[in-house]
């Protein structure tokens, strides 16, 4: 018979559930702690005080409250002291940040990746963006980590992750000798995990956390930027697959007859929804890239009666996509990213429409359409949120 967890696992556990509530929800009075995490408030106050001792969060009275008693004091993220690095490795430009704890963005930096530089190439620009950033970093801060949100396959057989884009030519020839994550931790100034995820996964864990998600245990966020990929969340913990390989849905089929793709089948969702299809039924095929497609949605926009008959064509296909995702996973919301989210502004009639035409009734009616609420920062909030998990999971242990 297995023993019930000991009075120190409890502990711990008890540590990370508080952590984790300010770090989601900011500060936080110890009453409402005390009644969302289901503790008295010795114990409540047991734990911010050691968690304070530890550097991770700070405790103040409230400015006035205008009721008679003493305040409740309030619990705040140590955001300028704790914090991780984020990067986010895209088809054409490299971002990274510096995230405090609570999800605060501290720093950035930005730069266009060159044409033809593979993921393994972009590494020592990304480390000479945390060496910038890592300059200004106070005295006594903690760097808990690194996240790295990658617009391409990941495949996790073993754990370690490897970057795979063939179509993208970001690799040329395959997968990386080294795993991702062990390159870019020896370029870094400290020896501190450094985990990576699918965009799509990254910006589905930002936006269930703390954006237009939040409060939904079953989302999708649809991304595009290499191809169509999604971020899965299921019953509140993300949906990998296997070998690390789930959300492709850019490669499930909706048109046999259609146009080929660069998977070697036909009719995958990619090639009605991507941006070649977009600029194609724009009558724009030499135009490539985001930018290109970007403004075939704006010229849609000013009346331009190709682009929203292009437009058009491929919400329909949207919205066809996304009522069999509904009737799949049955998802709380659906989230449009990348380029994915204009295209969906500009045609969310059509998307609703096919959806109410092809979705089941009950998913159909459950499910909210949404654009990110946290923009552009998704994926590097969400690759943070992957170094922090660590801390999270056992504050007492983040060393």
């Amino acid at each position: 018979m297995r023993a019930g967890p000991s009075q120190e696992e409890i502990r711990r556990q008890n540590l990370g559930a508080l952590l984790r509530y300010v770090h989601i929800h900011g500060a936080t009075s110890r009453a409402e702690l005390t009644t969302s995490l289901g503790l008295n408030r010795s114990t409540i106050g047991a734990l911010t005080a050691e968690l304070a001792a530890a550097g991770l969060v700070s405790e103040r009275a409230p400015r006035e409250t205008g009721r008679a008693g003493r305040p409740s004091l309030v619990v705040r993220p140590e955001s300028g002291r704790v914090f991780a690095y984020a990067y986010s490795i895209e088809v054409d430009r490299l971002r990274a940040a510096r995230i405090g704890l609570g999800g605060v963005v501290l720093d950035r930096r930005q730069a266009e990746r060159p044409p033809g530089l593979s993921a393994v190439e972009s590494l020592p620009l990304l480390a000479g963006f945390v060496k910038e950033m890592h300059q200004a970093v106070p005295a006594g801060s903690v760097y808990v980590g690194s996240g790295v949100a990658v617009c391409g396959r990941l495949r996790r057989p073993d754990g370690a992750v490897h970057v795979r884009a063939e179509s993208a030519g970001w690799v040329g020839g395959g997968e990386l000798d080294k795993p991702l994550a062990d390159a870019l931790g020896e370029l870094l100034p400290q020896e501190r995990p450094v985990l990576v995820s699918n965009a799509a996964d990254a910006s589905a864990v930002a936006e269930h956390a703390r954006g237009a998600a939040n409060g939904y245990d079953d989302v999708i966020y649809l991304h595009r930027d290499v191809g169509i990929d999604a971020g899965i969340i299921v019953g509140g913990r993300r949906l990998t697959g296997q070998g690390g390989y789930a959300g492709e849905v850019g490669h499930m089929v909706v048109n046999p007859g259609g146009s080929p793709c660069g998977c070697g089948s036909y009719g995958c969702w990619e090639t009605e929804i991507g941006e070649y299809a977009l600029l194609q039924a724009a009558g724009r095929d030499d135009a490539v890239g985001r930018e290109a497609a970007l403004r075939v949605v704006d010229a849609a926009a000013r009346g331009d009666a190709n682009a929203q008959a292009a437009v058009r064509q491929v919400g329909d296909w949207l919205g066809f996509g996304v009522a069999n995702l509904v009737n799949i996973f049955n998802p709380g919301v659906v989230i449009f990213g990348g380029t994915l989210r204009d295209v969906y502004l500009a045609a969310a009639a059509r998307v609703r429409s096919r959806l109410n035409s092809l979705a089941l009734p009950t998913p159909r009616e459950q499910v909210r359409l949404r654009t990110p609420q946290l923009g552009e920062d998704a994926a590097l909030v969400g690759a943070a949120e992957l170094a922090f998990e660590h801390l999270l999971a056992d504050p007492l242990d983040a060393g």
